[in-house]
């Protein structure tokens, strides 16, 4: 319809413009022109006019088929709602009757339960009056019971109960004792395989370090000079050094004693230098001993540095490194401390390796973890606990400080390397020749082990063999049965792990033997 519209439009405006036209050629008085273009408009007019009625039935047709098609469409709809309102009304028939149904059902059930219920309680009277009944019988029964056995129910309760615990103690030590040989063996299996490899990968040094220095002379007249008049040179030699010097009638030598090795080395270089140049008096031994004095302090930052660059142990601290190279003069039980903590740090990062853990840190864990044991100055702390202070000053890993602290359970652990740095330590000081003992330590440790084990009773004899690294525990085969041997057994080595400090591991056997006599006459 709006196409028709524009048609007629567009014919009015070819009117007008023929009107227009018409009136310009008339006013050129051209009639004849006026005429053309009148006819020109005519025909203009009525072409638009039939394009216009021509749209006008096209339209038309056009919307009759849309309002066919939209019916048809609205038809359709309607029929699918009206199937769909059908099932659904089906359904909610077929709801209704089935809870019909389960309501029928329902009701039925109520009955029944409600007859169970009743003969239900029938039957709990029932079992109430014979209960009653059975208690009246039991009570009857208990007192002859007690009248036969002299005892009431109270006393022959508590002897079962006492002879039950008592059987069940033994039973429970015999359990415990089977978990724990069990639970060792699978342990020790394993234990065994990654500390022998971390072992068998570690070469070690034997025990060296002592208190003394044997300076060796050319001969014996340097004696005098070391000594000097009236014995200057050697007390300023003492004085300087803080080592005791020891000249007697040995042959061509000088004893330098003192319990700190690094003064016994200043004292050493400084002797070895002055006898060199021959000039020994006070103001030279001065000299002699601060020069040596800063050349050591720069040799101990230089055993540091290369220490830990063959250990590939990296940014560690300056200060920690002259505490490390510090601990190449100091000693522990005769054991050489630098050597000891370069061992625990070999094995602790083979046995981190083996378990899949990070190396580097408990091998830095265990290089760092004696440190306590070289002071600047004198504290109260323990050398495990001022260790792990110093580390944790200086900037190292929680976990490192947190290692060195616990390594003689000083300090609860928290990180799974300190174990491993607490086991290598153990491994590098109880293997063999690793640290001098003193023989009265060793003798009294015997002893005490012996003591231990006689102290119990049943005991007649003990014998500490293996150099103290098994007790055999002989016990008298009528006071001791075979379940106690093995309760002593557990409680002799749980005593020796509370009460005694000793290297490695200590293997408890304990012996009942029964010999039955006669004489034949």
């Amino acid at each position: 319809m709006d196409q028709n519209v524009v048609y007629i439009v567009i014919g009015l405006i070819a009117l007008i413009v023929g009107i227009v036209v018409g009136k310009f050629l008339f006013a050129k008085n051209t009639r004849k022109q006026v005429e053309e273009a009148e006819l020109q408009v005519e025909k203009i007019i009525s072409e638009a006019e039939a394009k216009a009625e021509t749209l006008k039935k096209e339209k038309i047709l056009e919307a009759k088929e849309k309002a066919v098609q939209l019916k048809s469409d609205h038809d359709r709809e309607v029929l699918e709602r009206n199937r769909k309102l059908g099932d659904i009304e089906n359904r909610i028939k077929q709801k209704e009757i089935s809870i019909n149904q389960k309501e029928t059902a329902l009701d039925k059930q109520i009955k029944e339960n409600e007859v169970i219920k009743d003969n239900l309680n029938r039957q709990i009277e029932v079992v109430s009056n014979k209960r009653t009944e059975l208690e009246k019988h039991q009570e009857e029964h208990i007192r002859r019971l007690e009248k036969i056995a002299g005892l009431t129910a109270e006393e022959a309760k508590t002897q079962l109960v006492e002879s039950l615990k008592q059987e069940a103690h033994t039973q429970a030590l015999a359990l415990q004792q089977e978990i724990i040989e069990d639970a060792r063996l699978k342990a020790n299996k394993e234990a065994r395989k990654i500390i022998i490899q971390s072992i068998q990968r570690t070469a070690a040094e034997q025990t060296i370090e002592n208190t003394v220095t044997v300076f060796n002379l050319e001969s014996d007249e340097i004696k005098g000079q070391i000594i000097g008049r009236e014995g200057r040179n050697i007390r300023a030699i003492e004085a300087a050094t803080g080592v005791d010097l020891i000249v007697d009638d040995t042959p061509e030598a000088i004893v330098l004693s003192s319990f700190d090795p690094l003064r016994r080395e200043i004292a050493r270089l400084s002797l070895q230098r002055l006898v060199a140049d021959g000039r020994i008096h006070p103001a030279r031994i001065e000299e002699v001993v601060e020069k040596t004095r800063k050349q050591l302090e720069e040799q101990v930052m230089e055993i540091g540095e290369r220490t830990v660059i063959e250990m590939g142990i990296h940014g560690l601290h300056k200060e920690l490194v002259r505490i490390v190279g510090k601990m190449r003069f100091r000693s522990s039980y005769g054991q050489n401390l630098l050597m000891h903590s370069r061992e625990v740090a070999n094995l602790c990062g083979i046995m981190a390796a083996e378990l899949g853990m990070n190396p580097k840190l408990a091998k830095r864990a265990g290089l760092l973890h004696d440190i306590g044991k070289v002071p600047d100055e004198e504290t109260e702390l323990s050398h495990a606990l001022l260790g792990a202070k110093l580390a944790e000053k200086y900037g190292e890993n929680p976990a490192v400080v947190n290692a060195i602290g616990a390594h003689h359970d000083e300090m609860e652990m928290q990180y799974v390397i300190s174990p491993i740095v607490q086991a290598c330590d153990a491994i590098s000081g109880a293997r063999p020749g690793a640290r001098r003992e003193i023989m009265q330590q060793y003798i009294q440790r015997i002893k005490n082990l012996e003591t231990l084990a006689v102290s119990y009773p049943g005991v007649e004899k003990a014998y500490a063999i293996q150099a103290g690294r098994e007790l055999r525990v002989i016990v008298e085969a009528d006071k001791v049965t075979d379940v106690e041997s093995d309760k002593l057994s557990f409680e002799i080595a749980q005593k020796i792990q509370t009460e005694m400090t000793y290297p490695g591991q200590i293997k408890v056997t304990v012996i009942r033997e029964k010999r039955a006599v006669n004489i034949a006459r």
